[in-house]
């Protein structure tokens, strides 16, 4: 049975309804509109370092022409490897002024990792954190890249906190060319204006689907100006507020909800680097935060700071977490210790982030089946339903797959028509969750129907870590699988069998994949064991493994 927005319209924040009306052409049309309205007004703030939106402006100006004047223009990618600094939100500006798109590269990669985004997007050019050069460099060779151009994360602030900085000298810059070398070069220059669209790609963010193989999803102006939209509303965002991104903007909802977002409503968007749980504290009491959105292993980490006090929290009206579900336990001792109370928030990469949430206020009911706490209601202009396995909807109450639609949902997967064709039949996407709907349309997310194991809010494919053993000498066979965890959610843990004749150690097959992979991705533990649990056809049953975490 499919429910109407009007059955959880009740519960949604006063004055807002299930529909909402977004007709701005582009991201550049909406910035260009909050710099008019206010362009005296704090739109970044980063330590001690503070950026005008009419300085954001300038500067995002100048990168796009320097860009321009290397020939890059509409449709093409350009990868971006930084951590969450304000060069971040320049780039992100200075490319979709030009009609480019942004392809979000996760500094944590690994060679092999970053050379399959390079080559499946075809980027011409990466900005990437000066301290990653000779890396990027060597996962860029032979490919379409035409340059690398890097920039350091101290500059636009002078405090240079050690416990972010381990020098407050930058690296080498890239011989290609230095980032602010090429604004100072084009300051006070634009590029020539372009005429843009909602079905204009604004950026590729790279998922894993059923198969395993990272895809670029294709997040378009009109899905991210939408979910900003929707999402600025849902948590009553307001001018003078301050929302802090301690979601990466390499992640899709670090770059719409922590970036985007604040951006387009004439909010201060406030960066701290990378997320180190005291800084991230001591910058909510600094900046008067009023709103983040982050996973829960950053609320767990920000449990455990000694020095955390309620006093730190008292500024801000919402706090909500995706990624992975949160457990009740964490969010009532959260709110114990600090005040405040963490929302839940549910989006993916192919919904450009979130569409379903808890409303500002409400706290989320708890299934009385499983004791798992709402993911909350479908959020303006989504539509939600729960599906068997032909795509009939079905009642209250019974499992089945979460289906979504609406204007936030990608067109498709860069270059993959058939992953397109499988996961969005008619532009209505099969998220792969089991869940269920009540009848007040609070959604409870049950199980994945994929085997994709969710650490932290990062999405990890077992066969891409099983590849990386599979190369090990004495590697027979292997299967990786997540296991519950108090603090990531779910970590990695990894099974195999040797070789006749081979042996390896738990620490040294541990090691072995820490060389290859991303930090989120490596299997805290290994076990050896004598032969791997198969079906009569040799498949190999992983849910053995997660039903025996030890003996296998």
């Amino acid at each position: 049975m499919a429910l109407s927005p009007a059955a959880w319209a009740g519960a949604y924040p006063p004055g807002l309804s299930t529909t909402l009306d977004v007709r701005t052409p582009s991201l550049v049309d909406a910035w260009k509109a909050r710099v008019r309205a206010n362009p005296g007004g704090t739109a970044i703030a980063y330590f001690d370092g503070r950026l005008t939106a009419a300085e954001l402006d300038e500067l995002s100006d100048a990168f796009a022409a320097a860009l321009e004047n290397r020939g890059i223009g509409h449709g093409d990618r350009i990868g971006i490897q930084l951590q969450n600094i304000p060069q971040y939100v320049i780039a992100f500006l200075g490319l979709w002024k030009l009609g480019a798109i942004a392809v979000l590269m996760n500094p944590m990669y690994k060679e092999r990792e970053l050379r399959h985004l390079i080559e499946d997007s075809g980027a011409r050019g990466i900005l990437a954190d000066d301290s990653l050069y000779p890396a990027t460099k060597a996962a860029a060779a032979g490919s379409a890249v035409e340059w690398i151009v890097t920039t350091s994360g101290l500059e636009y602030q002078s405090r240079c906190d050690p416990r972010i900085f381990s020098s407050a000298e930058p690296a080498q810059p890239s011989p290609d060319g230095d980032m602010a070398a090429w604004i100072a070069e084009y300051a006070g220059r634009a590029p020539a204006p372009r005429t843009l669209n909602q079905d204009d790609v604004a950026l590729l963010a790279y998922t894993s689907g059923t198969t395993g193989a990272p895809k670029g999803a294709m997040n378009t102006h009109g899905n991210i100006l939408n979910v900003a939209a929707t999402c600025s509303a849902w948590m009553g965002l307001q001018p003078g507020d301050s929302v802090l991104a301690v979601a990466p903007l390499f992640h899709i909802t670090g770059a719409v909800i922590d970036a985007a977002a604040p951006l387009l409503a004439d909010t201060t968007l406030v960066m701290v680097n990378r997320t180190d749980p005291a800084v991230v504290v001591d910058a909510f009491a600094e900046h008067r935060v009023t709103c983040t959105t982050g996973s829960i292993t950053v609320f767990n980490a920000i449990y455990q700071v000694p020095d955390a006090r309620a006093e730190h929290f008292a500024s801000a009206k919402t706090l909500y977490s995706g990624g992975a579900p949160i457990p009740p336990s964490t969010v009532h001792a959260f709110q114990e210790r600090f005040g405040a109370y963490i929302h839940n928030i549910f989006g993916m990469t192919e919904t450009t982030s979130a569409v379903i949430g808890v409303p500002p206020g409400v706290q989320a009911p708890v299934d009385p089946a499983s004791g798992s706490l709402s993911i909350g209601l479908p959020l303006p202009n989504v539509t939600a339903r729960i599906i068997d396995t032909a795509g009939n909807a079905l009642p209250f109450g019974e499992q089945g797959e979460l289906e979504l639609s609406g204007p936030q949902i990608v067109p498709g997967y860069w270059n993959n028509p058939e992953a397109t064709a499988r996961t969005m039949p008619g532009g209505r996407l099969r998220t792969g969750d089991v869940a269920t709907m009540d009848e007040s349309g609070w959604v409870y997310i049950v199980d994945r129907m994929k085997d994709q194991i969710n650490v932290s809010g990062y999405k990890v494919w077992p066969r891409e870590v099983e590849d990386v053993l599979y190369e090990h000498p004495a590697v027979y066979e292997a299967a990786v699988v997540g296991m519950p965890d108090a603090y990531r959610g779910e970590t990695v843990v990894a099974y195999v069998s040797l070789k006749a004749g081979h042996t390896a150690t738990e620490e040294e097959l541990i090691a072995f994949t820490k060389e290859h992979l991303a930090a989120y991705k490596y299997p805290r533990s290994v076990y050896v064991i004598d032969d791997l649990p198969k079906t009569q056809t040799g498949k190999i049953r992983r849910r053995e493994l997660r039903k025996n975490p030890k003996e296998g």
